[in-house]
Formats: C-alpha cells, sequence, structure tokens
C-alpha cells in the first residue's frame, strides 16, 4: 500500500508543474496574420510593430434574456475598431464580466492595443544593437 501511495505522490508531484503552468504558446507573427480575426491576449514578439493606440470598447447585449457577449464578439470589436485606426493586428486584448449597466442589460468592457508591423524595409533601417558583451 505504501508503494502504491508513493507512487501516486510521485506523478502527482511531476505533473503539478506542467498543470499549473500556462501552457498556450506565445503569439507569432505567423499565427496572428492567419487568424479570421487578427486579435490576441498575448503580446507578439517575433517581429517588431508600430502601437497605433489603446481601443476601449463596451459591448452590450440586446436583451436583459441574451446571453452575456462571448469572447468571439468582443474580439470583432475591437478588431473593427482597429481596422478602422490602420491595424494589422490587437494585441494584448482583455475584457471582463457582464454587467448590468444604466443603459444596458449587460455589456462587457472591453480594450486592446492597435498595432501595425514593420515592413522589411522599416525592419532593415531600425539602428542596429550591438551585440551583448558576457
Amino acid at each position: 500500500m505504501t508503494i502504491i501511495r508513493t507512487a501516486g505522490v510521485a506523478t502527482l508531484l511531476a505533473t503539478a508543474p506542467a498543470a499549473a503552468q500556462n501552457m498556450t504558446p506565445p503569439a507569432t507573427w505567423a499565427s496572428v496574420q492567419a487568424l479570421p480575426v487578427p486579435v490576441t491576449a498575448q503580446d507578439i514578439s517575433d517581429r517588431p510593430y508600430r502601437e497605433l493606440g489603446l481601443i476601449l470598447a463596451g459591448v452590450r447585449k440586446a436583451t436583459a434574456f441574451s446571453k452575456d457577449p462571448s469572447q468571439e464578439k468582443v474580439y470583432r470589436e475591437l478588431w473593427e475598431r482597429g481596422q478602422k485606426m490602420g491595424a494589422d493586428a490587437v494585441i494584448k486584448a482583455e475584457f471582463g464580466d457582464a454587467r448590468v449597466r444604466a443603459f444596458s442589460w449587460g455589456s462587457r468592457e472591453a480594450r486592446g492595443i492597435a498595432i501595425k508591423f514593420l515592413t522589411d524595409a522599416e525592419i532593415a533601417a531600425l539602428p542596429k544593437r550591438p551585440a551583448a558583451s558576457q
């Protein structure tokens, strides 16, 4: 019985760190460009970009009996606003729980950062960083 209990504890300890970590792979330029709605909750670190500005949006439900706005609906609203700013993507998207407001049966406040990826020519024109000394 002790051997079984010890093996169970060892298995639990070995898998706990992996389960506790966020296992979502980081967003990449290619993965965001492939999305039908290029909005991600993460930052993109594999391609330089220019921030166009902060996007704030409130996404409402139609009636008291409608479902709360989904993540998909919130991301679509952020993308529509990002497109109007000339963005290639929206990063660091986040939204809260739906709440009843004075003029709405329930809305979610959302935010994200509209970005424009640098072209290859703009990347080539960036100043070169000196190599880090060891």
